[in-house]
């Protein structure tokens, strides 16, 4: 038996002053897209951001479906346009905020299994790793590339073994 261990860094801060001015549009987009959500049923709005490398910033937000598996999570939607409107353009980074209840929550909420490995395939079909900020009122994270979220991907050379 061989026991390994993955480890996840996350930086965390209390403002979004603390980052430059880039990444401060980048997450107050991202806080923007929450407004554009259709979320009657959950009524939790999420919104991204996603900053290319040619500094196109593309927004999403999540858009629900009666037939709860129809809907679609903010990343997956912004991602997918990003792909589809700027296939050969690598991702930089993308930011994540969610509204509820009238307000930002305190906390950053990660995405979920399924976005991971959607911005997982992007981070790997550009060979170009993407920041992720993951904005709270009283917290922000910051964590360096997608793989420190899901450390055990399905990858597509998988497919060939």
């Amino acid at each position: 038996m061989k026991k390994t261990q993955h480890i996840t860094t996350v930086l965390e801060y209390t403002s979004i002053e603390e980052f430059d001015s880039i990444n401060q549009k980048l997450i107050s987009k991202a806080k923007e897209a929450t407004q554009s959500s259709y979320s009657p049923y959950s009524k939790f709005k999420v919104g991204a951001a996603i900053l290319l490398e040619n500094g196109e910033i593309i927004q999403g937000s999540n858009q629900e479906n009666s037939a709860y598996p129809s809907g679609l999570c903010a990343e997956r939607v912004a991602m997918f346009y990003a792909n589809s409107k700027y296939p050969d353009v690598p991702v930089k980074s993308i930011a994540i905020a969610c509204f509820n209840n009238g307000q930002f929550l305190d906390r950053p909420i990660p995405p979920c299994g399924s976005c991971r490995q959607v911005l997982l395939e992007t981070e790997e079909r550009h060979n170009t790793p993407m920041r992720v900020f993951l904005y709270g009122q009283k917290q922000i994270f910051e964590i360096e590339n997608i793989k420190q979220l899901l450390p055990l991907y399905f990858e597509k050379d998988m497919l060939d073994e």
